[in-house]
C-alpha cells in the first residue's frame, strides 16, 4: 500500500497524517510548541521548537510503516505574523505568530495616512495587526537589527518545509497575504510587485522575499539530516504547499466558485472560492491553489477558542464531554442570554471586547454555554453575510474544526446560518487537503476534481429546522443591534481608534 503524509502546524499544535490514496486515515500525530507572551500582545513561537514539534509528530504519524511507501509529504501551516531566517539559513528571532497584536500602532498611523484604504484594490484587503507588512514595519522601527539580519521573510509552513529539505521559497496562496497584487492573481500569475513595498515603506525587503513556486510542485526532497529525525526516507518528494485555510478547503471539497466552507477553530474563518474579484474591508481576496481563481476570506479570532477559554479558565476542567448535554438540556428555553465571542479580537474594532448581555440569576451554566455556541454562530453568519453581499453562495456549507466535532453545535450552525452543513470523515480537513497538493505534486491525481472525488466523503448533515432557525435569526438580529450600541463605547475605550 502507498501513502501521503500531510503535515499542518498551526500555532502552537502540529499535526501529522497519514493517508491511504483514497483519503482515508492510517495514522496520526500530534506535538504542540507552546506559544510565548513575553510582553502584552506579543504572541510569539521558538522556530526550533516548532521544528522539534514538527518533527516528533512525524515520527508518530509514521511509526511501524516502511517510509519507502510515502509517495510526498504535504505541507499547510498558518499564514500571516512572520518566520524570519538569516543567510546561514537559522532564524532570526523567536516567530511573530497570527494572534500578535503589538502592530496596532502602526494599523492606526496607517488609517489616518491613507495606507489602509489604498492597499484594498492593490493587495485585495486592508492590512490587520498580525499581517506581514504591519508586522516588519513595527520591526523595521523597533528591533532595525532584526530586519538587518534578515535573509529570507518565510511563513511557518516555509519554515518546516526548510528543516525538512534545505530549500527556500513560499507559494501563491501565502505571499498574497501582503506581497503580490490581487490583479496577477486573478491573471493566474500571483507575482510580486515592488509597489506594494512602496505603499507600505518596506522597499528595503524586496530582496529578502522568496521565490514563489506553485503550491503543488515538488520544492525539493527529504535531506539525510531530516530523516534522521523524522523517520522519512531521504529522497521523499516535499510539495511547495499551501496556506492553512486552503488546504482545508481541499480537504473539504470546497473548491469550485460559490463552495462556502467554514473552519470554527481559533479563529472564524469563512471562505468562497471566486472567479471574480470583489474587494471589500469585511474581508481578504487571496490568491487560491488553481491560476484565476481567488479565495475570499472573512475571519476573526473568535470561534471555537470561546468554548476553551470557558471550560478551562471559567469551569476549570480539562474535558468538554460534559457541554452538549447540557446545552441540549435547554435547547428549549428561550433564547434570553446573548455571548459577543471577542475575547481575542473582532471583525470590528481593535478594542472590541466580549462578554454574556441579558444575564439574570436563574440562568445556569448550560444557558451560559448555550449563549457561547450561539454567539459564536453568529459571529460566523456575520462574516457570511458580507460574502454574500458579493458572491453567489451554495446553499450547502463544508465545515470543520473543532467546533464541528459536537453534533449540537453543528446543529445551531445549521440553523443559525439558514444552510445546510455537511461535515466530511476527518477531523483534520488541513492535513488532508496538504495531503491531497503532495498526491497532485506527484501525479497520484491527475487535477484537484479527481482528488477529491476519491478522498473526500460527507460523514454528517444537519438540515436547517424552520423554528430554530427563526428563533436564531432573532437572535442574530439582537447580536448585530448589540455590536451597532456598543461601538461607540468601544471607540472610546480605545482612545479613538
Amino acid at each position: 500500500m502507498s501513502y501521503l503524509l500531510g503535515i499542518d502546524s498551526g500555532g502552537t499544535v502540529t499535526k501529522a497524517v497519514l493517508y491511504d490514496l483514497a483519503g482515508h486515515e492510517i495514522a496520526a500525530g500530534t506535538a504542540g510548541s507552546r506559544a510565548s507572551t513575553p510582553q502584552p500582545r506579543w504572541v510569539e513561537r521558538d522556530m526550533d521548537a516548532a521544528w522539534s514539534a514538527c518533527a516528533e509528530a512525524v515520527r508518530q504519524a509514521i511509526a511501524g510503516v516502511d517510509p519507502a511507501r510515502i509517495l510526498a509529504v504535504g505541507m499547510t501551516g498558518h499564514n500571516d505574523g512572520i518566520y524570519l531566517v538569516d543567510s546561514d539559513l537559522r532564524p532570526v528571532r523567536p516567530a511573530i505568530l497570527a494572534s500578535d497584536t503589538r502592530a496596532e500602532s502602526i494599523l492606526d498611523g496607517w488609517r489616518t495616512s491613507g495606507v489602509q484604504a489604498a492597499a484594498l484594490p492593490l493587495i485585495g484587503q486592508q492590512p490587520f495587526a498580525a499581517s506581514p507588512v504591519a508586522v516588519l514595519a513595527w520591526l523595521i522601527r523597533n528591533e532595525p537589527s532584526t530586519i538587518d539580519n534578515t535573509r529570507w521573510m518565510l511563513f511557518c509552513k516555509d519554515w518546516l518545509r526548510l528543516q525538512l529539505t534545505g530549500e527556500v521559497c513560499t507559494d501563491p496562496t501565502e505571499a498574497s497575504s501582503s506581497f503580490t497584487t490581487v490583479d496577477s492573481a486573478v491573471a493566474g500569475q500571483a507575482t510580486y510587485d515592488d509597489a506594494i513595498l512602496e505603499l507600505f515603506a518596506l522597499t528595503d525587503l524586496a530582496d529578502k522575499r522568496p521565490p514563489i513556486r506553485p503550491s503543488t510542485e515538488i520544492a525539493g526532497t527529504i535531506t539525510h539530516t531530516a530523516a534522521d529525525v523524522t523517520g522519512l526516507r531521504p529522497g521523499t518528494p516535499v510539495i511547495c504547499g499551501s496556506h492553512d485555510v486552503d488546504a482545508a478547503a481541499v480537504g473539504l471539497g470546497a473548491v469550485r466558485p460559490g463552495a462556502l466552507s467554514i473552519v470554527a477553530g481559533t479563529f472564524s474563518i469563512n471562505q468562497v472560492v471566486s472567479t471574480d474579484l470583489h474587494t471589500d474591508h469585511r474581508w481578504q481576496a487571496r490568491a487560491f491553489l488553481q491560476p484565476g481563481q481567488l479565495l475570499n476570506m472573512s475571519t476573526s479570532p473568535a470561534s471555537a477558542s470561546t468554548l476553551d477559554w470557558f471550560v478551562r479558565r471559567l469551569v476549570g476542567v480539562e474535558s468538554f464531554d460534559f457541554v452538549g448535554d447540557e446545552v441540549s438540556a435547554v435547547l428549549g428555553d428561550p433564547s434570553e442570554l446573548l455571548f459577543l465571542p471577542y475575547l481575542y479580537g473582532s471583525p470590528m474594532l481593535p478594542h472590541a471586547s466580549g462578554g454574556f448581555l441579558g444575564l439574570q440569576g436563574w440562568h445556569t451554566r448550560a444557558h451560559l454555554l448555550r449563549a457561547l455556541m450561539e454567539g459564536v454562530v453568529c459571529n460566523h453568519r456575520l462574516h457570511i453575510d458580507a460574502l454574500a453581499s458579493a458572491f453567489p453562495l451554495e446553499p450547502v456549507v463544508r465545515a470543520t474544526g473543532g467546533g464541528m466535532r459536537s453534533p449540537v453545535w453543528r446543529q445551531l450552525f445549521a440553523d443559525g446560518l439558514g444552510r445546510t452543513i455537511e461535515v466530511s470523515d476527518t477531523d483534520e480537513a488541513g492535513a488532508l487537503g496538504a495531503a491531497i497538493l503532495g498526491g497532485l505534486g506527484v501525479g497520484v491525481y491527475k487535477d484537484l476534481t479527481e482528488a477529491i472525488s476519491q478522498t473526500v466523503r460527507v460523514a454528517a448533515t444537519h438540515e436547517s429546522g424552520p423554528g430554530r432557525a427563526d428563533a436564531l435569526t432573532a437572535t442574530y438580529r439582537r447580536f448585530t443591534a448589540t455590536i451597532e450600541a456598543l461601538t461607540p463605547l468601544w471607540t472610546a475605550t480605545s482612545g479613538g481608534t
